[in-house]
This record gives C-alpha cells, structure tokens and sequence, in this order.
C-alpha cells in the first residue's frame, strides 16, 4: 500500500501519513496541489486540469474544480473569459487550504 505524508503548518510537528487511495490521502493532496497553486507554481489552469485528472468528478471535494476545467475546455464557446474562471479557481483553492479536514487517525509516519 502507498502511503503519502504531508508537511504540517507548524514546524514543530510530525507530518501525517495517509494511505494515498484513501479518502484522507485524497483530500491531503488536493489541499497540497491548492497550496502549489495559490504559491504560484501551477497556474490555475494546470491545478484545475491535475485535479480533474486525477479525480475526474467523483471526489466531491474537487467537484467544483471539474466542472472548472472543463469550463477552460469551452471558453471560446461560452460568456466566461479565462481570467473569469482563473478568479473562480483561485477562490476554490482558497476555500480548499483555508477549511482542512483533518482525518481521523493518520497511520505513523514511515521509518
């Protein structure tokens, strides 16, 4: 089984480690990929597209950034300009960092 940690906010505590399968390992890297966009390493079209890769529409944590992407798909068809769905994605991956879940009983950090 994969298991995947993620840094904390706080340095001085350890980072929790979730099955990636899982629905806490899930969460733990939407809510990373958010951060890398929001510190600008993914532009939001990348972070959109990475997530509805990864989770198609099925995880309801990232519906909206599904739906969002495919919005991207159809800009030159619809009355939305990229910048448009750029502020809807960032306001998505701050509503995503700002309310973490924290999941009930992560496994111990690997060895």
């Amino acid at each position: 089984m994969s298991i995947t940690c993620f840094p904390q906010h706080s340095s001085n505590s350890a980072s929790p480690c979730y099955p990636v399968a899982s629905d806490a390992g899930q969460e733990a890297v939407a809510r990373a990929l958010s951060r890398r966009m929001l510190a600008g390493e993914l532009t939001p079209r990348e972070f959109t597209f990475r997530m509805h890769q990864r989770y198609g529409h099925e995880l309801a944590l990232t519906e909206r950034l599904a739906e969002l992407d495919d919005e991207y798909d159809v800009l030159e068809y619809g009355d939305k300009t990229m910048d448009q769905v750029d502020a809807e994605v960032t306001a998505e991956a701050r509503r995503l960092t700002a309310h973490p879940h924290v999941p009930a009983e992560p496994t111990d950090t690997p060895s």
